[in-house]
């Protein structure tokens, strides 16, 4: 122990899954360690074997047998020659970056990335990395597998952590070169995009610190045994990675694109090593004998500022869009309520308005990346969201012996029933003349709404004044970024002989329907209305299992644990001080899971179980096909 440098990469290794663990709140279970450590290593010691048994078969066979071969069979001989280090490190880590409910799914994932060593191979050498083949084969081959590039958070000792830890492995190997250059392509093309845009530049820090991203530049893409062996070639394939990262996140929005890039451009390792020849790395004891002591200071210094630009960066919680106002009135958003029912590429979208005000003065902008038609937009009944609402709600539960003699009673279901204006001409040539062009115009129950694009968000902002919009401080800065994107500007407002003839009290939830792959909600530009702290509740409905977010750490609410009988009495209360005490122990920068559970059960059920006409209604297009929604 302690004489290879993969010894330290164990360690350290481990030493991250305990903190993610302990610190982190990780939904990570003991039995999927266990399960990747165990299947990893079974699987190594078995293809091993197999291996060198069809070597001694096919040596009978020519006639080519040796005496190094009849020994290796033995099995003294073959356990002190077996690699345990490589599934080791290949199920650690699995664990850090992998995400599932099942076991066998990361069974399947550890013995995928251990038999992709001895099945891809070309000049002795295996091209995949085991652990991103195990991470891209759960994805593929099941609907139970994700990657949370959240989970770590910004705090800066974890970057001290991953940056120290990593560095001193590499520096062992010899392999800062392609970090480095993974790292400054991808940080630069980052930062180009972010300028292009006109993100603030927290925007672009906040894109760098995910813990994916650092745990993939540090101990995945730089496996020396499956990386180009020469300098050269390891910096253009470190390159050519950042590349294909960059377009399959900003163009194909893929959350998990530095994985599938790393699996997609491995077979080129294959052509670089032919092109650029250079000896192949082979694990020695020797490289672990010098250590840290001699650690140079330039290396150190060059380790503080990588960490010091993963650093910072300053996150809100909002709505999905923002409001604008008529003459002096002002509307601040305090609590929103939003439901995203999602499969593959169709997206419906429902949101509650949440504001102060008088209607007349109401209005509201949310970026959306495809040009609505009147059929993908209609008026929702408030009772689905407030059914949403109250079977996620928090709950306290008292539970009690059952009686064996006493026959099961199934509760019965809950069952509740769900209770044009176009653009004046001149309006349309206005618009024309500032860049803003009104793709549809059309009128939806109380709601006017128009779809506009724009090519300057200067230009949309004073189309907007002219038409008599009073928008928040600064929304011409943030409507930039999104008119660069290609996105498109749902703006609905109220049309009030409609609302009056209908004898509402309050506007009701608008639902937008679309086919796109961007999956996102811009709640940046909430927060232009925000005069304090704002809430943002969000409904994910999947058939495919649970939802995260990408760009923030993902927080369980401590809701598991025994608490004494009088809170009963008081447990609103006693809720909403957990709720924030947790939110302030956790420096106010993360989401909150609140619930997360099949929809067709429920144990305990706060409230009665959606019945599959409200599903629809709130967007579920499966349901018919499927009966288990998550």
């Amino acid at each position: 122990m302690f004489k290879d440098a993969r010894d330290y990469q164990i360690i350290f290794l481990t030493l991250f899954l305990c903190l993610g663990i302990g610190l982190r709140d990780w939904s990570l279970r003991p039995e999927m360690v266990g399960a990747a450590v165990g299947t990893a290593i079974v699987v190594q010691l078995l293809l091993s074997w197999l291996i060198t048994a069809a070597g001694f078969i096919l040596g009978q066979w020519t006639g080519f047998r040796t005496q190094s071969t009849q020994q290796r069979l033995s099995w003294s001989a073959f356990r002190s020659t077996l690699n345990w280090r490589s599934p080791l490190i290949t199920a650690l880590g699995l664990s850090l970056l992998l995400r599932t409910d099942h076991v066998w799914t990361m069974a399947l994932a550890a013995g995928c990335a251990i038999a992709s060593k001895f099945i891809f191979k070309a000049q002795d050498k295996h091209f995949f990395n085991p652990a991103n083949f195990g991470i891209i084969a759960a994805l593929v081959l099941t609907q139970d597998a994700w990657v949370s590039p959240g989970q770590w958070g910004e705090d800066l000792w974890y970057g001290f952590i991953f940056l120290g830890a990593g560095g001193l492995v590499l520096k062992r190997v010899g392999r800062w070169d392609t970090t480095g250059m993974f790292l400054a392509s991808y940080a630069l093309m980052e930062a180009l995009r972010n300028l292009y845009l006109g993100w603030t530049w927290d925007v672009w820090a906040h894109r760098m610190m995910s813990g994916s991203l650092l745990l993939f530049a540090l101990f995945m893409v730089t496996d020396p045994r499956s990386i180009p062996n020469a300098r050269s070639a390891r910096l253009v394939w470190a390159m050519a990675i950042a590349l294909l990262t960059f377009v399959l996140r900003n163009q194909f929005y893929l959350t998990t694109a530095v994985f599938w890039a790393l699996f997609a451009l491995a077979p080129l390792t294959v052509l670089l090593d032919r092109l650029w020849r250079a000896p192949r790395f082979e694990w020695r004891a020797e490289l672990a004998r010098k250590w840290v002591g001699k650690w140079p200071v330039g290396t150190r210094v060059c380790s503080l500022l990588l960490v010091f630009f993963f650093a910072f960066t300053s996150p809100a919680l909002a709505f999905c869009g923002f409001y604008v106002t008529r003459a002096d009135t002002s509307l601040y958003n305090q609590t929103s309520q939003v439901a995203i029912a999602q499969e593959g590429d169709r997206t419906v979208l429902t949101m509650a308005n949440d504001f102060r005000g008088d209607v007349e003065d109401f209005a509201m902008v949310v970026p959306v990346p495809v040009v609505l038609s009147e059929e993908q937009v209609k008026v929702a009944d408030p009772i689905i969201l407030d059914r949403l609402d109250a079977f996620s709600a928090p709950r306290l539960v008292e539970y009690f012996d059952d009686n064996p003699c006493e026959p099961v009673r199934e509760e019965p279901e809950f069952l509740q029933r769900a209770i044009s204006a176009p653009a004046s001409a001149a309006a349309i040539g206005e618009a024309d003349e500032l860049g803003v062009t009104i793709e549809s115009s059309f009128s939806v129950g109380e709601y006017d709404i128009l779809i506009l694009s724009a090519t300057e968000s200067n230009g949309l902002e004073t189309w907007m004044l002219q038409n008599d919009y009073r928008l928040p401080r600064g929304a011409s800065r943030l409507l930039q970024p999104y008119i660069r994107q290609g996105l498109k500007f749902f703006v609905a407002k109220v049309n009030l002989a409609e609302f009056d003839s209908s004898s509402m009290q309050k506007l009701r939830p608008l639902q937008m329907s679309y086919q796109s792959p961007r999956f996102m909600l811009p709640i940046r530009l909430g927060m232009m209305n925000a005069e304090s702290e704002q809430d943002l509740v969000v409904y994910l409905l999947s058939p495919s299992g649970r939802t995260e977010l990408t760009n923030y750490r993902t927080v369980n609410i401590p809701s598991d644990v025994d608490v004494p009988l009088f809170v009963q009495d008081e447990f609103g209360e006693f809720y909403t001080a957990m709720f924030e005490r947790s939110y302030s122990q956790e420096g106010r920068n993360v989401a909150f899971l609140e619930y997360a559970w099949d929809m067709g059960k429920c144990d305990p059920c706060a409230a009665g179980q959606l019945s599959p006409e409200e599903l629809r209604q709130a967007g579920v297009t499966w349901i018919d096909q499927q009966s288990r929604i998550d």
